[in-house]
């Protein structure tokens, strides 16, 4: 038999980073086996899902009107209960292959640090539906700060950037918990909204969501420099309304990008203002971590030690962070089970 598949039938942990542009899935043993993004392609009206993940984000912008290409969470948190279970069920049976039925796994998710109760619930039951023995939730800066590295145990304090595709997520952790935190609703998605929009204000050129993220991937910088980086883009042309081509710099989509990334350095300022002296100190000396797949955005270290006067360092594997401190849970889940998972 296929060791793969061996591995597979006895698929007892998973840790699922799920996250409102990408869900990564872990799995102790085996590592990262699922990286894809966070949407469900609906057929219309009898609403049966027809792709998930990659599959359906292709689907974007391309799809008739009888199909829909659905994100079920927005901000970080479920907007849409059904999608989410289907997209749970996807994502635990890919892991645990064929013998789900057999094998019921234990998941730990990431939830945004400002999720409700009620949320909580949707996502812990969502994940029972979806095929789960047990499920446990954890807060996205705590696994963020153990995926980059961070003793959260220690005494002294560490900050933690997380800059994810709904929500980027502030906060001081000490003593295993969170002592200090912001959440706030601008990150990767706004970041495309804001090249879009940008676009179309300066060239009057209508580009689409996947355009302005590949953009965003391709060439975008938190600070202007003598150097840029160009990116050939084509989109609509409001005047005439037929395709044109037109070239962009790394400069022009830091321009587009800074008023978002001001507002969220005024966030990591206000957690600064909510946390203990001692702690403070502790930040300045060692300086703020950044993660999630924002923090892949060129010179942003650079931008929030400018804006701060505080070192800033980027996580390495930003865009895994969350998933890998999933693991380290799932590794040691005895020892965090009563400690940690329940801290509300």
């Amino acid at each position: 038999m296929d060791s793969m598949l061996i591995l597979s039938m006895f698929t007892k942990k998973i840790g699922i980073d799920l996250g409102t542009a990408n869900t990564v899935v872990f799995v102790p043993g085996r590592g990262f086996i699922i990286n894809e993004p966070t949407i469900v392609a609906l057929s219309v009206p009898d609403n049966n899902v027809l792709a998930v993940g990659r599959e359906a984000k292709d689907m974007l912008g391309k799809t008739p009107s009888d199909i829909i290409a659905y994100k079920p969470l927005k901000d970080g948190v479920i907007a849409d209960y059904y999608i989410t279970k289907a997209l749970l069920k996807y994502f635990i049976s890919k892991a645990v292959g064929s013998f789900g039925a057999f094998f019921k796994p234990d998941v730990v998710i990431s939830v945004p640090a400002g999720i409700t109760q009620t949320e909580r619930r949707a996502v812990v039951n969502a994940a029972l539906e979806a095929g789960a023995r047990e499920a446990y939730i954890v807060k996205e800066p705590i696994l963020a700060a153990l995926g980059a590295g961070i003793p959260i145990n220690s005494h002294s304090g560490n900050m933690i950037i997380n800059i994810g595709g709904g929500t980027s997520e502030v906060a001081v952790v000490s003593l295993g918990g969170i002592v200090s935190w912001a959440s706030l609703r601008i990150a990767g998605n706004k970041f495309d909204q804001a090249i879009s929009d940008y676009i179309k204000k300066k060239y009057g050129l209508h580009v689409g969501e996947q355009t302005a993220e590949n953009v965003k991937i391709a060439i975008s910088s938190a600070i202007s420099t003598r150097a840029k980086k160009e990116y050939q883009i084509r989109g609509r042309d409001s005047a005439t309304g037929l395709p044109r081509d037109l070239m962009i710099t790394s400069n022009e989509i830091a321009e587009a990008l800074h008023p978002h990334l001001v507002e969220i350095a005024k966030n990591v300022q206000q957690v600064f203002n909510e946390t203990p002296p001692e702690l403070v100190a502790d930040i300045m000396e060692k300086g703020l971590i950044i993660s999630g797949g924002g923090a892949q955005i060129e010179h942003l270290s650079v931008f929030f030690k400018k804006a701060l006067g505080v070192n800033a360092y980027v996580a390495e594997d930003p865009l895994l962070c969350v998933a890998k401190g999933t693991g380290l849970i799932l590794n040691h889940l005895d020892v965090y089970k009563r400690a940690l998972l329940n801290k509300k």
